[in-house]
């Protein structure tokens, strides 16, 4: 297995991760573009001690931008939703602010 922070690049903290994590008692995060469900699903498990339920993911094509006449493209990038089991506490990413 690949090292778990290499899987798990970030949180994703907005409007409406919080409102599924309160709703559907799922947490979103910014994963590798390689990684499968499996794998996040054991680095959640491993990084957080929690037990998942199930791994939903999205991938999210570079946008276009332009400077001028200069034209780039933004990074494509994989979205995670991680739910997790019945019972078990929900990840808390400020917990000593």
């Amino acid at each position: 297995m690949k090292n778990v922070h290499e899987i798990i690049r970030r949180p994703l903290i907005t409007e409406k991760s919080s409102a599924i994590r309160e709703t559907q008692r799922a947490v979103c995060f910014e994963v590798q573009r390689k990684a499968t469900k499996s794998e996040i699903k054991k680095a959640v498990e491993r990084l957080f001690e929690v037990k998942v339920a199930a791994v939903r993911v999205a991938n999210f094509q570079g946008k276009l931008k332009r400077q001028g006449r200069y034209v780039g493209r933004r990074p494509a990038w994989k979205k995670a939703y991680v739910v997790l089991k019945k019972g078990e506490k929900m990840i808390e990413f400020f917990e000593g602010a």
